[in-house]
C-alpha cells in the first residue's frame, strides 16, 4: 500500500509538471510589422495618405493586392499590472490598471500613444532606463524624448552585411593647434545604429603627449543621415591643415547591434519592461487613436501585480462595441485568449468605422473595471484625408464603392453613414468626427473625456487581501479622465508616489477644455462607470450632440438627427460625441470672448464630491482662449 501511494503521488506530480511546461514557454514579445498585404511598402506606412478610392476594388475572395493604399500601420504597447492614483481630496487609491509601454512622451502630454512603425520600432539608445516611470528618466539633454516601445531591442544573434546606404564625409579646420570646426560634405544615407567619428592624430611626436593629443567628437543622425558633428575634445598639436575625419557606423542592415532599428524582429529586454511597467498603472488607461483603414497592432504585456503577489491575474483588452477583425482578438476569454503574468499578446485591428470607442479588461469585468482597467480609443474618419478641393458629398459617394464599409440603407438598416439628404456642397480640408458628407461634424480641437467612478472601500479591501463586496459596491469618487475636481483643471500629468517610493504619472490626461474663441471643440465622452448613470451639463455653451455609441446620428434616408441640449446622460458602456460651438455666439446673441470661463459638471449633487468633501467630483472648466 505504501509503495502504491508513493507511486500515485509521483504520477500526480508528473502530471502537474507536464501541465506546467507550456506556461514556462510564455514570455514578453512585442510586434509591429512594417509591411502587410494591405500595406505592402514599408516606406509608405508611416504617414496617412490622402483618400483617393477604395482599398480593394473588383476582387472577390482573398485579395492579393490593394488598388489604393489607404491608411497606415500603427502600433502601441501597454502593460497590465497595478498602480496608484490620487483622488481630489489627496487620497491615494490602489488600482489594477493598464500602463504605457510605448509613446510615453506623447501620453505624458495628454496625447494618444499610438505610433507609426518607424517610431515604435526604434530601440532606446539613450542612458540606461532606471526603475520606475521612464518619463522620469532623462537623457543627456535633460529631457526624455523616447516614444518607442519599451524593451524593444534588435536580435543579438542577427548579422546582415551592410550592402546599402552611402558613407558620410566631412572636413575639419584647425586654429591654434586645435580643431575648431567641422563641415559635413556628404550627409550619407542608411544610418541606423550609433555613429562614430574618428579624427586623425596630430602630426607632432611623440603621440600621445600632454601637448599632442587626438581630437574627439560625436555625431548626430536624423532620418538616416549625418546632420552634425560636435567636437567634444578639440585636441592639441594640430598644424594649419589636418586630415579629414572618418565617419563610420552600421549602414542599413544589422551587425550584432541590439540598439539598431533595422535589427528589430520582436526581441525584447524584459528588464526594461519590468522596470518601467511595475506600478506604472494609469487611469484612464493609455489613450489610443487610429485612422480609418489603419492596421493597428496593440501589444498587451502582463507584468503582474507587485502589491498582490498572491494573485495570478490574467488580463485582456476588449474594445467595447468595436467591430473586430476576428473574435480571436475580442478580449472576451470565452472566445479569445487571456494573457498570463510574464507574457505578451499582440491584438490586431483593422479600423473600420470612425467614432469614439473605449476599451477595458474582460477578466472578471466588474472588478477590473472598478479597479481602473479602462481606457479610450477613437477612430478618425477617412473624410479627414479629403482635400480642400474635393466635395465631401462626392468623397462619401466614392467610399460607398468600398464593400467593407459601404452603406446601402435599402438592404442594411444598420448601415452607419448614408449619404446626407441634402448636398451642402461642403469641401474637404478640415477635421471631422464622422464621414458626414456635409461637414456637419467639423471641429477645430478635440478632447477625450472618460467618466469613471471609484469605490474607496472596494479598492482598500482589494489591496489588503480581503474578499471584495461586489453587492455593496458604491462609488464615492467621480472622475473625468481619472481626476476629480479641482484636479480636473490642473494642467499636465498628475503624479502619485507609489509603494516603490517613485513618482509615477498616474493620471496623464487633463480634463480642462480650452476652446479658441470662434472655434468648435469636439468632446469624445464615454462612460465606464460600473455602478452609476452619469449626467453632464453645460451652462453657457449648448451641447451639439452628433454621435452616439460610435455612430453618426442620421437616419437611413440621410436626415441628420443631431440635436442641441444642455445636458447628456450616459450609462456604463455608452459614448457620445458632442460639439461645443463658440463660432455661433452665445444664446443671447453676444460673442464668446477670450477669458470667458464656463463649467461642464454633473447636476447630481451627490456626485459633486470627493468622498466626504464637498465641491469636487464630476466637474471641469471650459476656457475660451485667444
Amino acid at each position: 500500500m505504501s509503495s502504491r501511494s508513493a507511486g500515485t503521488i509521483l504520477l500526480v506530480l508528473a502530471i502537474f509538471c507536464v501541465a506546467a511546461i507550456p506556461a514556462t514557454a510564455q514570455s514578453f514579445r512585442v510586434q509591429c510589422p512594417t509591411t502587410t498585404i494591405t500595406h505592402p511598402v514599408a516606406g509608405n506606412n508611416n504617414a496617412e495618405p490622402p483618400y483617393s478610392g477604395p482599398t480593394y476594388t473588383g476582387t472577390s475572395g482573398y485579395p492579393v493586392a490593394a488598388a489604393h493604399v489607404n491608411g497606415a500601420i500603427k502600433c502601441q504597447q501597454i502593460s497590465g499590472g497595478d498602480g496608484y492614483a490620487t483622488m481630489g481630496d489627496g487620497t491615494q487609491t490602489y488600482m489594477f490598471s493598464f500602463g504605457p509601454l510605448s509613446g510615453i512622451v506623447d501620453i505624458s502630454n495628454g496625447l494618444p500613444g499610438t505610433q507609426y512603425p518607424t517610431v515604435f520600432n526604434m530601440p532606446y539608445s539613450g542612458t540606461a532606463l532606471k526603475p520606475g516611470d521612464p518619463a522620469t528618466t532623462i537623457d543627456a539633454l535633460g529631457a526624455f524624448i523616447y516614444n518607442g516601445a519599451i524593451g524593444v531591442i534588435g536580435d543579438p544573434d542577427l548579422t546582415v552585411p551592410n550592402t546599402t546606404g552611402t558613407q558620410a564625409t566631412a572636413t575639419a579646420t584647425t586654429a591654434g593647434g586645435i580643431i575648431d570646426d567641422t563641415a559635413i560634405t556628404n550627409a550619407g544615407s542608411g544610418y541606423n545604429g550609433p555613429v562614430t567619428v574618428t579624427f586623425p592624430p596630430p602630426p607632432c611626436t611623440p603621440n600621445p603627449s600632454p601637448t599632442c593629443q587626438t581630437a574627439l567628437g560625436s555625431v548626430t543622425v536624423v532620418g538616416g543621415k549625418v546632420t552634425d558633428i560636435d567636437i567634444t575634445f578639440a585636441g592639441e598639436g594640430y598644424g594649419a591643415t589636418v586630415g579629414n575625419p572618418s565617419i563610420s557606423a552600421p549602414l542599413t542592415g544589422c551587425t550584432n547591434n541590439v540598439t539598431q532599428a533595422g535589427c528589430v524582429d520582436g526581441h525584447v529586454d524584459p528588464r526594461q519592461i519590468m522596470d518601467v511597467g511595475v506600478m506604472n498603472g494609469n487611469i484612464p488607461a493609455p489613450l489610443m487613436a487610429i485612422d480609418e483603414d489603419d492596421e493597428f497592432f496593440l501589444t498587451l504585456t502582463n507584468v503582474g501585480m507587485i502589491m498582490r503577489p498572491d494573485l495570478f491575474e490574467q488580463h485582456t483588452v476588449h474594445f467595447h462595441g468595436y467591430p473586430n477583425a476576428s473574435s480571436f482578438y475580442d478580449g472576451v476569454p470565452d472566445a479569445s485568449v487571456a494573457i498570463n503574468i510574464g507574457g505578451s499578446f499582440t491584438y490586431y485591428y483593422l479600423a473600420p468605422d470612425a467614432g469614439t470607442y473605449f476599451y477595458h479588461c474582460h477578466i472578471t469585468p466588474p472588478e477590473h473595471l472598478q479597479m481602473g482597467m479602462v481606457g479610450q480609443i477613437y477612430v478618425r474618419p477617412r473624410q479627414n484625408r479629403v482635400s480642400s478641393t474635393t466635395s465631401l458629398y462626392s468623397a462619401l459617394q466614392t467610399q460607398q464603392l468600398d464593400l467593407r464599409t459601404a452603406c446601402n440603407s435599402a438592404v442594411d438598416i444598420l448601415c452607419t453613414n448614408p449619404l446626407p439628404a441634402v448636398n451642402t456642397s461642403a469641401m474637404g480640408g478640415g477635421k471631422y468626427a464622422y464621414n458626414d458628407g456635409d461637414g456637419s461634424t467639423a471641429y477645430d480641437v478635440e478632447y477625450p473625456l472618460q467618466i469613471h467612478g471609484f469605490d474607496p472601500n472596494f479598492h482598500f479591501v482589494g489591496m489588503t487581501f480581503n474578499p471584495e463586496g461586489f453587492s455593496d459596491m458604491k462609488d464615492k469618487y467621480f472622475l473625468l479622465n481619472g481626476r476629480s475636481y479641482p484636479d480636473t483643471v490642473t494642467p499636465g500629468s498628475l503624479e502619485t508616489q507609489s509603494a516603490d517610493g517613485v513618482n509615477h504619472f498616474s493620471q496623464p490626461l487633463p480634463s480642462i477644455i480650452n476652446i479658441p474663441a470662434g472655434q468648435k471643440a469636439l468632446l469624445r465622452i464615454s462612460d465606464l462607470d460600473v455602478t452609476e448613470y452619469q449626467t453632464l451639463a453645460s451652462l453657457g455653451i449648448p451641447m451639439h450632440v452628433i454621435g452616439y455609441n460610435a455612430k453618426l446620428l442620421r437616419d437611413q434616408a440621410g436626415n441628420n438627427l443631431d440635436y442641441y441640449t444642455n445636458s447628456i446622460t450616459l450609462g456604463g458602456g455608452e459614448s457620445l460625441d458632442v460639439i461645443l460651438d463658440t463660432s455661433a455666439g452665445r444664446p443671447d446673441g453676444s460673442a464668446y470672448k477670450a477669458g470667458d470661463v464656463y463649467y461642464l459638471y454633473t447636476p447630481n449633487l451627490d456626485h459633486l464630491s470627493n468622498d466626504a468633501e464637498n465641491f469636487g467630483g464630476l466637474m471641469t472648466e471650459v476656457h475660451i482662449t485667444n
